[in-house]
């Protein structure tokens, strides 16, 4: 195995093992990982493209008391025994399992239809400037990557009236509203700004399956202010793990 660091998220309440040199988690995953607001009893959630399990372990820790089946779907053999280490790190591991499997092959994963959850941030274009590390261009810039494929990989997972939840690029938004139109319902979109005045570079997209509610276009989340620091509500999500803040919030209207 790689060498690997003891990292921490959600003000040091998760523990989480990471590569020293490639795909390392970012703020995108804890953002994304807040989306989730809501878990019934029965519930299991899909995590597909985990990476180092950021999102998933954030999950873990908000909903440890209900115990929802998680499961992690990532194609790099290392991230995921890595992912799986840091579940059992946090006592996670009896409903936390991370596994190697490829979205594209139908033996590695599991049954359509099996989750009440589908969460995911994919890989960029492979069009986009690769890094020059190996993981984090394979994590980033995956060969022949289909946005298309992925999403309909993960709308195939959910169960009637499941919830989908995606962070994604800004310049992506039209291909990610082409795959949902017509099979999911209740379309929210959040614009992600790293600092005030600047273009939104990410946005979060949220849907609801067989849902015939409108979309709708949320007030964006700023990360950062002026002078670096976070804002008040990213330093709520990132560092408290707050989903207080109702623009985040994929089951209520805006």
């Amino acid at each position: 195995m790689q060498e690997y660091s003891e990292d921490y998220l959600l003000d040091k309440r998760v523990r989480i093992f990471q590569p020293l040199n490639g795909y390392r988690a970012s703020t995108d995953a804890v953002i994304l990982s807040s989306l989730i607001t809501r878990i019934k009893d029965g519930d299991t959630v899909l995590d597909v493209g985990s990476g180092t399990g950021a999102v998933a372990l954030c999950l873990a820790e908000r909903f440890k008391t209900l115990r929802p089946g998680i499961t992690g779907l990532e194609l790099q053999a290392e991230l995921a025994e890595l992912s799986n280490m840091s579940a059992a790190a946090n006592g996670f591991d009896g409903f936390l399992t991370f596994v190697n499997a490829d979205v594209a092959d139908k033996k590695s994963c599991p049954s359509p239809c099996a989750f009440s959850h589908v969460i995911t941030n994919p890989p960029y274009s492979e069009h986009d400037m690769p890094s020059p590390n190996p993981g984090k261009a394979f994590a980033h810039n995956g060969k022949n990557f289909s946005l298309s494929g992925w999403i309909g990989f993960c709308l195939k997972m959910l169960r009637p009236q499941g919830y989908f939840y995606m962070i994604n690029r800004a310049e992506a938004i039209t291909e990610i509203l082409a795959c949902l139109h017509g099979r999911m319902g209740a379309v929210r979109i959040v614009p992600l700004f790293s600092k005030p005045g600047q273009d939104a570079k990410r946005v979060i997209v949220t849907a609801r399956k067989d849902s015939k509610a409108p979309a709708v276009i949320c007030p964006g989340l700023t990360v950062h202010n002026s002078d670096g620091g976070y804002t008040p509500a990213a330093h709520k999500i990132l560092r408290l793990g707050s989903v207080s803040y109702t623009h985040l919030r994929a089951h209520e209207t805006c």
